[in-house]
């Protein structure tokens, strides 16, 4: 199984001329904890994670040095300068992003968020963003299909779209906040939702799709108090 199998495809993305406070509000009403910051044609600039955000608050509060000690401390003080000041996407986000294939085998995913301690990974193919894995994805992923067990790749790549297009059209559904992973025709599907009747919703939806065996839907529940935002 490889990234292409596991991977969350519809995005949240913003450009480096958005606010922070608008990527802030992304964060916030889509439930993701970062956003791929993006050019005219997908391409990867940065990601903005709520970690970003968090330290820019915390170094805010923090004493101003004097002067001096300012220069010699060299560009890192610039750098986090505009960091704690900036007001676009572009002044925040940390541009030296670890990325993977479309190709890359889940075991070298699991690998590498480990080693590099992410919680996430961007899927980048052509120079543009495809996807993202995070931890989750894979271990859902793992979930569908454990090591050894053999997989029509070809037929559940095909199916797997099929199911995620039929999502796109149920009502109401986020579909950034809905993944899918499909193993010889049994379809698991997880995720967040706002009710009970928009997962038996996702349930029929995927059903309905031809090829499917089984369908397997592990939902939670968008808090209540986020439902505004």
């Amino acid at each position: 199984m490889q990234a292409i199998d596991v991977m969350t495809k519809k995005l949240v993305t913003a450009s480096a001329d958005t606010s922070v406070e608008e990527v802030a509000k992304l964060l916030l009403k889509h439930h993701v904890s970062a956003v791929p910051i993006v050019g005219q044609n997908d391409e990867l600039l940065g990601l903005v994670s709520e970690g970003d955000l968090i330290r820019r608050i915390v170094d805010s509060d923090e004493p101003r040095r004097s002067w001096w000690l300012e220069l010699i401390s060299g560009q890192g003080a610039v750098e986090d300068f505009i960091k704690t000041h900036g007001r676009h996407a572009k002044d925040v986000m940390t541009r030296n992003i670890t990325t993977i294939s479309p190709q890359t085998e889940v075991a070298q995913i699991a690998k590498l968020l480990a080693r590099k301690r992410l919680k996430r990974v961007p899927v980048v193919e052509g120079g543009r963003l495809v996807g993202m894995v995070s931890r989750s994805d894979l271990l859902q992923g793992l979930i569908t299909a454990p090591p050894g067990k053999t997989t029509p790749v070809a037929d559940d790549r095909l199916l797997r779209e099929r199911v995620l297009e039929a999502l796109a059209e149920v009502p109401g559904i986020a579909v950034s906040l809905v993944n899918v992973t499909v193993a010889g025709g049994q379809v698991r599907i997880w995720g967040a939702v706002n009710s009970d009747f928009e997962e038996k919703a996702i349930r029929v939806a995927a059903e309905n799709v031809e090829g499917v065996r089984e369908v397997e839907t592990q939902m939670g529940r968008i808090p209540a108090w986020s439902y505004g935002i």
